[in-house]
């Protein structure tokens, strides 16, 4: 089994193999840590992402609908690659909203495992503009990935990183 790990820090500066966005659908960068890894990645990786978004258009709910995730090249970020993924908006949790942010973390994990990659982190999907509660996303975050690692294999390290002590806090009570 994979070793899962928690810190708090800057997601743009760590030497993985993948980082995860919390994208929004158009894939063209916003605020949070969306807008930050598109800084730090540079211009490339909002081309890479406009070439996806004109490839998918949005007959599929924009180029990367909620609970999906594709991957692109990293920029000038030191990982090697990142995986987009687009977490629900929270409406109070009857639309689906635990089973959407689930499917981020499995659907990262998958495609990390496709692509040969052993390392990965991720951000606090949700949590913030969308307005998730933190410790539920915390809760499914972890049961989420802890239960796709039974499938790949491959994937050797996970790093939940929080931005914020609150997030950290609430991880590192998990467990």
């Amino acid at each position: 089994m994979a070793e899962i790990e928690r810190m708090q820090g800057d997601i743009t500066t760590l030497h993985v193999d993948v980082i995860v966005n919390a994208a929004n659908s158009s894939l063209m960068g916003g605020g949070g840590v969306d807008g930050a890894i598109h800084r730090a990645a540079g211009p490339e990786l909002l081309a890479e992402c406009r070439t996806i978004a004109a490839a998918r258009g949005s007959s599929r709910g924009g180029a990367c609908p909620t609970g999906e995730a594709v991957i692109t090249g990293a920029g000038r970020l030191p990982c090697k690659r990142v995986i987009h993924t687009v977490g629900p908006v929270w409406h109070g949790g009857g639309q689906g909203e635990p089973g959407l942010l689930a499917a981020c973390y499995r659907k990262s994990l998958l495609l990390a495992e496709q692509e040969g990659r052993t390392s990965i982190a991720f951000p606090n999907i949700s949590t913030g503009v969308y307005g998730y509660p933190k410790e539920q996303a915390a809760e499914i975050a972890l049961a989420s990935v802890k239960q796709t690692l039974l499938e790949t294999p491959g994937i050797k390290k996970v790093i939940f990183v929080c931005f914020d002590r609150e997030n950290y806090e609430l991880y590192a009570s998990l467990g």
